[in-house]
């Protein structure tokens, strides 16, 4: 099934696990993709975008250089993002301003940029990519929970805001997912990659950590037709399990 033929999609933090998923998938079924990241050039894309999400300038003009180098644009993948593990004490000022400018501040610019080009067209879809710990939070991880649980909210109200100019504004919430963030999370904290994914899959109710591809899949249903009715949703991919 090609659901994606002639489409045009911007796809940010393309270079990560689920980004380059997401590209994949999305140019397999037809459409032409901007990859937008610090570094793309072995992203396989129709348009490479490369810079950095906390450059306001780079962040507003996304859009506009997603809509010239593919010829149009329908569909915006808000998908980059950083975690900043610890309790607030732990919390530098750094740490403050990377989170919020990459996980909030990035895709408001960048929705904010969008909505008027899809309006102008014939509509068409977002997808922010948010989390399960945005929606119940867990411990050790204030700032990542707090700047996923703004982009959530964001995702509602602008679901609800737009609707009316037929732009559809969705957002995934992934529980862990196995991707070189995660792995190097855990190189980081001194555990072997596989090892410790191994044991995390153990909690899993379906028995394992979440590939790119899974959430990839369902990034790809909402910005679909198959998901016109959509809008404001939050929709979690977790494997059954809980945030804990």
């Amino acid at each position: 099934m090609v659901r994606f033929q002639d489409k045009k999609a911007l796809v940010t933090g393309a270079s990560g696990g689920i980004g380059s998923a997401i590209a994949r998938m999305l140019l397999a079924e037809g459409a032409r993709v901007a990859a937008a990241d610090r570094d793309v050039a072995d992203i396989n894309a129709t348009a490479h975008l490369p810079g950095d999400l906390l450059d306001p300038a780079y962040a507003d003009d996304l859009p506009n250089a997603a809509h010239d180098a593919l010829g149009g644009l329908d569909i915006i993948i808000n998908n980059a993002g950083v975690i900043t593990r610890g309790a607030v004490t732990e919390t530098s000022d750094d740490d403050w301003r990377l989170s919020l400018g990459v996980n909030v501040e990035a895709p408001f610019r960048i929705c904010r940029a969008a909505i008027p080009i899809l309006a102008a067209g014939a509509g068409g879809a977002i997808v922010n990519t948010a989390s399960c710990w945005g929606l119940r939070p867990g411990p050790d991880h204030a700032l990542y929970c707090m700047t996923k649980a703004a982009l959530a909210s964001l995702t509602q109200c602008m679901g609800m805001d737009h609707a009316h100019q037929g732009i559809r504004i969705n957002a995934v919430c992934p529980n862990e997912v196995d991707t070189p963030m995660l792995r190097t999370g855990f190189i980081k904290r001194g555990f072997d990659p596989d090892t410790a994914l191994a044991e995390l899959g153990q909690t899993v109710p379906v028995g394992r950590v979440a590939s790119a591809g899974d959430i990839a899949e369902v990034v790809l249903f909402l910005a679909s037709d198959a998901a016109r009715y959509m809008c404001g949703a939050l929709v979690e991919v977790n494997g059954g399990k809980p945030v804990s």
